[in-house]
């Protein structure tokens, strides 16, 4: 017996899901649309994030797995529908990543990751057929705020909308925070969130200028604050009280603690 390569277990994949779809199959499956699975890619591609922020491993092979079936469930409904192919799909992106590249599939000479970059863009442009109203077009509006503004301030700063300096766009930032705080001595609530998010996005600019994925940092700390909290409520339960029966100092503490417990 042949061993299974890696187009046959492709090819298998496929024929499962269209079983899966197909009369006698799985109701469940057999119900889904386009626009019932869009939940379910977006949730399955941050279980892959949180795969790779773990370690990787087993756990990340798995994630990956089932990211994989949404592009084959979701192709295995198309072509049902008479709209295209798994085949179609493969051979689109195969061709576009060929015709984006043509410093490795043709003559053309690019030496740096920011002139690809800028000649990715061009080549994009080109194949639209249609010149873009703005140099801030072609982001996804469902994005979440975060990955937006950096969309944004890359953009801009293609096309030379950008600081020279960390220095400028720190002493922006500082700005924006002296702003917000105005606005909160004046009381006003519109204007403290105006000011809150021209702060956040001079942030994002910021982490942008070094090079930092401010997504990726807020997750990141978001897990720390929450294995810190944790911490406090498993050590405070473990002395037998809540943390409504404990002073701030005792969990200042224990979050100090665990603090210097990460770092062990």
């Amino acid at each position: 017996m042949q061993p299974e390569t890696t187009q046959s277990r492709f090819d298998r994949l496929v024929e499962i899901m269209r079983k899966l779809r197909a009369p006698g199959g799985c109701p469940w499956d057999a119900e889904q649309s386009h626009d019932s699975l869009k939940r379910y890619l977006l949730e399955e591609a941050y279980e892959v994030i949180e795969a790779i922020d773990a370690g990787g491993g087993e756990h990340l092979k798995e994630e990956l797995g089932d990211l994989l079936l949404q592009p084959v469930f979701h192709a295995a409904i198309a072509e049902e529908n008479g709209e295209f192919t798994m085949d179609d799909v493969l051979d689109a992106i195969n061709e576009k990543l060929v015709r984006r590249h043509p410093h490795v599939f043709g003559d053309e000479v690019i030496e740096t990751s920011a002139a690809q970059v800028q000649n990715w863009e061009k080549i994009k442009t080109k194949e639209k057929g249609v010149e873009r109203k703005s140099a801030l077009s072609g982001i996804p509006p469902h994005l979440p705020a975060l990955m937006q503004a950096q969309k944004i301030t890359e953009k801009a700063a293609r096309v030379g909308f950008d600081w020279e300096h960390t220095d400028q766009v720190f002493a922006k930032v500082m700005e924006e925070l002296h702003e917000f705080q105005e606005a909160m001595a004046a009381g006003d609530q519109k204007e403290m969130e105006s000011e809150l998010g021209d702060l956040l996005f001079a942030i994002v600019n910021l982490g942008r200028f070094l090079a930092l994925d401010p997504e990726d940092a807020l997750r990141k700390t978001i897990q720390r604050f929450t294995r810190r909290f944790s911490h406090i409520e498993e050590t405070l339960h473990a002395r037998g009280k809540g943390m409504q029966e404990s002073t701030l100092e005792e969990m200042d503490l224990l979050w100090e603690e665990a603090k210097k417990l990460e770092k062990c």
